[in-house]
């Protein structure tokens, strides 16, 4: 009798050090042991990130954690945060945000904590997060590493980020004035161009087009919007430049055009500056990233409210669709993080089936299938069922993600792309030095070593 007591004690307590859930009682709380952690976290002051910021108060009431944000003009973001990661005990940022194109960049460089460590732990992860509902562009682009080429998915890779502040790239057009002068919405570039010059010569004081046009990285971004649907990359598989190569030559073309039919002062625009020239009415056209759709919405910064319609990314020719580009930003945990567990939890949340529904209604950018197949909010954002169209033509290897891209972009692609545009150059000769450069670059950095070892 004393040994079925003792049983019948022992079980009774090893019941009272289960979880309450398994109890039937929601006390688990995954929160609890960082209550009144502070984290500090590395974001560019852009429009998605400035809405999320909104939703942090939600945040550190329902969780106890404290949430610091740096936000930083997102050209001068990496170099600010890199003298964070660099350091070799403890850096200022638990979360980071990065282009797309850093990712690779920052894991060789070994700044960045795998997210698999957190999403194997019972206590941090949320069985409830459903990752296989992101956006795969968009999860390949901003956070797999190390599978092929070294930064999509593969036998080998690793996942580091999580995407936010993530983008396709759709037409966005003044549909009154396609409906005063009766054009139809171009499906092919070729009608796109052609649009776009009409809307020039013809309709007063609104040029057919917007485009980046500033030399850099801005001009380089306008360029390879156009490269991936001509059928154009910058590599072939054995890393040998291609910037020479037909496609990429009338893409250059195509690009040129659209800068001719854009506003003057083209050749100093950044994202910014492009979308605001769609914004306040000077130009009829904008392919770029889908985000402007909700600044189209918003009193503070556009004319054209209620004025827009939403398209496809033109093809090329009788192609089946036209490749889109799959950029913006992801957001991951610095290594050497102090605060790692709470980092993750607050990535989590952020990115969450709820919170992502939540920064959609304020004017965020949803990286989830549910939120954008979500027919309420396809009803009040009419961009939605056309990103998720897009989304099936978007191309997570529109541009290289590698390493040495900063060494690339900017200052060897940035420079001829922009003489050419200017009408410095041709775009034979401006790419033939391209192409010359790039390849001196990558015999730098080793990746042309392993194929001469036998």
């Amino acid at each position: 009798m004393k040994r079925q007591i003792l049983v019948y004690g022992l079980i009774v307590l090893l019941f009272a050090s289960l979880p309450g859930s398994v109890l039937g009682q929601d006390t688990f709380d995954p929160y609890a042991p960082y209550r009144g952690d502070t984290i500090v976290i590395s974001w560019p002051a852009l429009y998605h990130f400035q809405q999320a910021a909104t939703l942090i108060p939600m945040f550190e009431e329902e969780t106890g954690i404290n949430v610091e944000v740096d936000f930083l003009q997102y050209q001068a973001m990496k170099p600010a945060q890199e003298v964070e990661l660099q350091k070799p005990r403890t850096g200022e940022y638990d979360v980071v945000a990065w282009v797309v194109f850093t990712k690779s960049e920052y894991v060789k460089n070994g700044y960045l904590a795998p997210l698999g460590n957190f999403f194997v732990d019972p206590a941090l992860a949320d069985p409830s997060y459903d990752p296989e509902d992101l956006v795969t562009a968009y999860l390949e682009t901003g956070g797999v590493v190390g599978g092929t080429n070294a930064y999509l998915p593969g036998p080998t890779q690793a996942l580091y980020g999580l995407p936010f502040g993530a983008e396709t790239s759709i037409l966005v057009y003044r549909q009154d004035i396609f409906d005063e002068y009766e054009l139809d919405v171009p499906t092919t570039y070729d009608e796109m161009l052609s649009t776009a010059a009409y809307i020039t010569e013809n309709v007063p004081e609104v040029y057919g087009m917007t485009s980046r046009g500033a030399a850099g990285h801005q001009i380089v971004h306008g360029w390879l919007l156009h490269l991936s649907p001509y059928g154009g990359t910058i590599f072939d598989g054995d890393w040998n430049p291609t910037v020479e190569e037909p496609e990429a030559i009338a893409s250059l073309h195509a690009l040129k055009t659209i800068i001719e039919n854009s506003p003057p002062g083209v050749e100093a625009y950044g994202f910014g500056d492009q979308a605001n020239a769609f914004l306040q009415g000077d130009a009829a056209m904008y392919l770029d990233s889908h985000k402007v759709a909700a600044m189209t919405r918003d009193p503070n910064q556009s004319l054209v409210d209620g004025k827009v319609g939403y398209a496809l990314h033109p093809k090329v020719g009788d192609a089946e669709c036209g490749l889109s580009e799959t950029g913006g930003f992801a957001m991951g945990i610095p290594a050497n993080s102090a605060n790692q567990e709470a980092a993750f939890l607050f990535m989590q949340w952020m990115t969450s089936p709820h919170i992502d529904r939540e920064l959609a209604l304020i004017g965020g950018d949803p990286v989830r299938v549910s939120t954008l197949n979500d027919p309420e909010l396809q009803a009040m954002f009419p961009e939605y069922p056309v990103v998720v169209e897009q989304l099936e033509c978007a191309n997570p290897n529109w541009r290289p993600l590698i390493p040495e891209w900063g060494a690339l972009n900017a200052p060897i692609l940035g420079v001829y792309v922009s003489e050419f545009a200017i009408g410095n150059m041709s775009a034979e000769d401006a790419m033939a030095q391209a192409a010359s450069e790039i390849r001196a670059e990558m015999e730098r950095a080793g990746y042309y070593g392993w194929g001469n070892r036998g």
